[in-house]
């Protein structure tokens, strides 16, 4: 591109704009799952409690995920080049909206229904119980899916600052 020539729309812009929606996303799933979740099993008086607080708000980050990675993903889409970096961000931020989604949308109602069913009892239950066995079982799905989510988010973040810091180099 020459010198003082601007970018289409959904050039550099769209790549600023996806990057700083799924950045914010990730410092709060980030500050959610190192400070948030650790904390409240730490400092509650029991795990029932550090379990609720988690669960009444993991719902709000795995939409507001969802969220960021769709527009992620449309902001990536309607960029001009057809370059791999750009498949890169797309393909991420839509994997990262997907996993959001499944973790909300298909793990959590499971969980909810499983809880209903154990009540305040599943520190109570046996190891071997299969209510037990299945809420951690779907457990680890949930921590799967956000972990996933984390992980793609912050790899469209890497390419598209490397590809805002390459399309800065060239106007200098």
């Amino acid at each position: 591109m020459s010198a003082g020539a601007r970018e289409p729309s959904g050039g550099t812009a769209g790549t600023l704009a996806g990057t700083i929606v799924l950045a914010a996303w990730l410092g709060a799933a980030l500050y959610f799952s190192v400070v948030v979740a650790q904390a409240a099993f730490r400092v509650l008086p029991s795990r029932a409690l550090a379990g609720a607080l988690v669960g009444q708000t993991l719902p709000a980050l795995f939409i507001t995920g969802f969220a960021a990675g769709v527009a992620a993903a449309l902001l990536a889409a309607r960029e001009p080049r057809a370059a791999w970096a750009r498949m890169g961000r797309l393909l991420g931020s839509a994997g990262a909206a997907l996993a959001c989604g499944i973790g909300q949308f298909v793990i959590g109602p499971r969980i909810d229904r499983l809880r209903l069913a154990i009540g305040d009892r599943l520190e109570s239950l046996p190891a071997s119980d299969p209510l037990r066995a299945a809420f951690g079982r779907l457990h680890e799905l949930s921590v799967l899916a956000l972990g996933a989510a984390i992980i793609l988010a912050l790899t469209v973040v890497v390419l598209g600052g490397r590809r805002i810091a390459l399309a800065a180099g060239t106007r200098d």
